[in-house]
């Protein structure tokens, strides 16, 4: 999409998903491989994050959340815990800024805490690249072409291939940037991702640590996804 071509976020059009031998056995090959090296490179960080996250937040070490996959298959996507469990008087938790720790922020500015998900990967529940997992709640607030989105594994990243010509990013246009994914989907459009993908790993963002996310309603697609990008409108 060329630089600050209007977007339409409420197209009815139904995208068709790109079907090539890539595709279909290609993809998942290399996910199996990457995914699968990158446990056993990683094994000694899994051993030293699980250690000290038993130390600033106790068991369980990682969190569970159910995720919508590929064709809206539920299943239960893990991290690492940056946030403590303290309640109030009242067994309520606390506001995740009075539980997020030190230790959290780091791994959550390191994309640290996302390592587990590479067990996802080579479980087949997600692919490096795709669709961000996003709530189960937002399933029945999708139009008919967002909810496409589903029609491919969800992956670790989708990063931003269409131009907006702004440096926020709504909810719309995450939507209509999976749609352009999956319409074309290819091993080099792949690559060029998980390039991205290793550079933001070595590329800590204090904003990924203290952000926090807008909740799509169905109604909010020209909505910025970030409370921080929000505030800096």
């Amino acid at each position: 999409m060329k630089k600050n071509e209007q977007i339409d976020y409420y197209s009815s059009k139904i995208p068709i998903v790109k079907d090539t031998f890539y595709t279909k056995y290609g993809k998942r090959a290399i996910d199996i491989i990457l995914s699968g090296m990158g446990i056993i490179a990683a094994s000694p960080a899994y051993l030293v994050i699980s250690i000290l996250e038993v130390w600033f937040h106790g068991h369980p070490i990682m969190y569970a959340s159910q995720r919508p996959g590929k064709d809206e298959k539920l299943f239960s996507i893990y991290k690492f815990r940056s946030m403590t469990n303290e309640t109030d008087e009242d067994g309520n938790l606390l506001p995740e800024n009075q539980r997020l720790t030190k230790f959290g922020r780091f791994i959550r500015k390191t994309s640290l805490d996302e390592l587990p998900e590479l067990f996802n990967i080579f479980k087949g529940d997600m692919s490096i690249i795709g669709p961000r997992p996003l709530l189960v709640d937002y399933l029945p607030l999708y139009s008919k072409r967002h909810r496409m989105r589903h029609k491919v594994r969800p992956g670790l990243a989708c990063f931003r291939i269409i131009d907006t010509g702004r440096n926020t990013w709504t909810w719309g246009d995450q939507f209509e940037n999976d749609i352009w994914y999956l319409e074309h989907v290819s091993l080099w459009t792949d690559i060029r991702m998980i390039f991205a993908v290793v550079k933001k790993v070595f590329e800590a963002s204090d904003v990924r640590a203290d952000d926090t996310r807008v909740k799509f309603d169905g109604g909010n697609l020209s909505e910025t996804r970030s409370r921080y990008e929000t505030t800096k409108m």
